[in-house]
């Protein structure tokens, strides 16, 4: 004799059981076409997902890479200025300013690489924990942990972001202590 409340094998087929959480429950063949439809969803979610975290995690470099170049060549931009004002027929003042200008330009862009880096670690936070919720409703409850924003020092965003504010802080500080008092 068979257990009427035995679980069905998990080939089911339209109006067999599916298991679910160890009991089984008979569905209709609308019922199996829409619980189909709902795993191919996650399924498509669930890549979406991962694709845009892996997107978040390229823009860094990117970012990165556009600061290095913008900031060389302001910073390249000032010290030909510091190097060649006098050569050009350039008032001292003008030169001061100019310096002042480039610098100002090379903050610009750092603030906003840190803007777009620190939205970008706000995206990889949203994204991670819908794949979270995602992965405890088609997996099983804690099969992925929550990101933890304590562990922030292990990621290379937090370490990019520090090297864009300590080179921008070094430029500042070469310029004022060293460049601008030569500019006579």
């Amino acid at each position: 004799m068979s257990d009427p409340n035995a679980t069905r094998p998990a080939t089911a087929e339209p109006g067999s059981s599916i298991a679910a959480g160890g009991s089984a429950e008979v569905l209709t063949p609308r019922e199996e076409r829409l619980h189909r439809a709902a795993q191919d969803f996650s399924l498509e979610r669930y890549k979406y997902i991962l694709q845009q975290i892996h997107a978040v995690n390229e823009n860094v470099y990117k970012f990165l890479a556009i600061y290095q170049a913008l900031a060389t060549t302001a910073v390249g931009a000032a010290v030909a200025l510091f190097v060649s004002y006098r050569q050009w027929g350039m008032a001292p003042a003008v030169a001061r300013t100019g310096v002042i200008g480039l610098l100002l330009l090379e903050t610009v862009v750092a603030v906003f690489t840190e803007i777009l880096i620190f939205i970008g670690i706000l995206n990889w936070l949203d994204y991670r924990s819908e794949e979270c919720e995602l992965t405890d409703r088609a997996v099983r409850p804690g099969f992925r942990k929550q990101p933890r924003t304590g562990n922030f020092f292990r990621w290379y965003e937090t370490y990019i972001m520090a090297f864009i504010a300590v080179s921008t802080l070094f430029m500042w500080m070469y310029a004022v202590v060293f460049m601008l008092p030569m500019i006579r």
